[in-house]
């Protein structure tokens, strides 16, 4: 069946980017997207009243992603990133449905999975959630592409409520990376794809761990760079907004999101509590 042509000649350049995760994890996605997007105003939903998806039912985080995706339509937005392995695994489809053409939609795993099978990868391993982990995507999407990869995925569970607590550089989390990486399903990986998107926030931890044995890959900067070649393809790609604005709501207040959300964007932000 032919696939049908994306019309969005609809929308304007002027419109902002819609960006959520269930947390702080979606902020490496948006930081790098501020980064190589400096003119795009940006909205970023954080769903910290729900956190971490990866321990939720299927059914959950079809529910939350929708709502969010729905609340970022009606925001105006240009383009949709899932900026959440979780979302992306379990509610893709779902938001795909919803969204009906009107606007693209940027997930986290599909863009990371097309660029590890194209490249010199063997031995590919992939930490995330338990969700994640569960659905296979991350298997799936790289085998599509090149059947003849070695994946192993190990579920790692911890590390999401440790960041989300603060504890990066911190001895708990030091002890919990070297418990899940010496994990003998890892054992002989060359590459390892950080399958959400609250690891980068441990990349340097990580990093030392492996020394150069293994190769980190760093999604958010692959997810941005997917992003503007889809703007730029449609002719949505905003670059005569000298003072973008970044607008963050989120599901619940917390102390960590406001410290990395400021140190990521400065203190002039405000943060908004809008539970949907």
């Amino acid at each position: 069946m032919k696939k049908k042509q994306q019309d969005f000649s609809h929308l304007s350049a002027k419109q902002p980017i819609g960006i959520f995760d269930s947390g702080v994890g979606g902020l490496t996605v948006a930081k790098e997207i501020k980064r190589l997007l400096p003119h795009e105003d940006l909205i970023y939903f954080g769903d910290t009243k729900h956190l971490p998806y990866g321990e939720k039912s299927r059914e959950a985080i079809v529910g939350y992603s929708t709502k969010i995706t729905s609340f970022l339509l009606e925001k105006n937005c240009k383009a949709i990133v899932i900026a959440c392995n979780s979302a992306t695994a379990n509610a893709l489809t779902e938001v795909l449905e919803l969204v009906d053409g009107k606007v693209p939609v940027i997930d986290v795993i599909n863009p990371v999975a097309e660029k590890v099978a194209y490249e010199i990868h063997n031995n590919v391993g992939v930490i995330a959630t338990k969700a994640t982990v569960n659905s296979g995507l991350y298997k799936k999407s790289i085998r599509r592409h090149n059947k003849f990869i070695k994946v192993d995925e190990l579920a790692t569970p911890l590390l999401v409520p440790a960041i989300e607590e603060g504890f990066k550089n911190h001895p708990i989390t030091h002890s919990i990376i070297y418990n899940y990486l010496s994990n003998s399903k890892l054992k002989n990986i060359e590459t390892l794809i950080l399958g959400c998107t609250h690891y980068p926030l441990l990349i340097d931890e990580i990093r030392q761990y492996y020394g150069n044995r293994v190769r980190v890959i760093d999604s958010p900067s692959i997810v941005a760079n997917q992003l503007k070649i889809i703007l730029e393809k449609h002719h949505l790609l905003n670059d005569k907004n000298p003072e973008p604005k970044y607008q963050f709501y989120l599901s619940d207040l917390t102390k960590n999101f406001e410290k990395i959300s400021k140190k990521f964007f400065g203190n002039t932000i405000n943060l908004e509590l809008k539970v949907l």
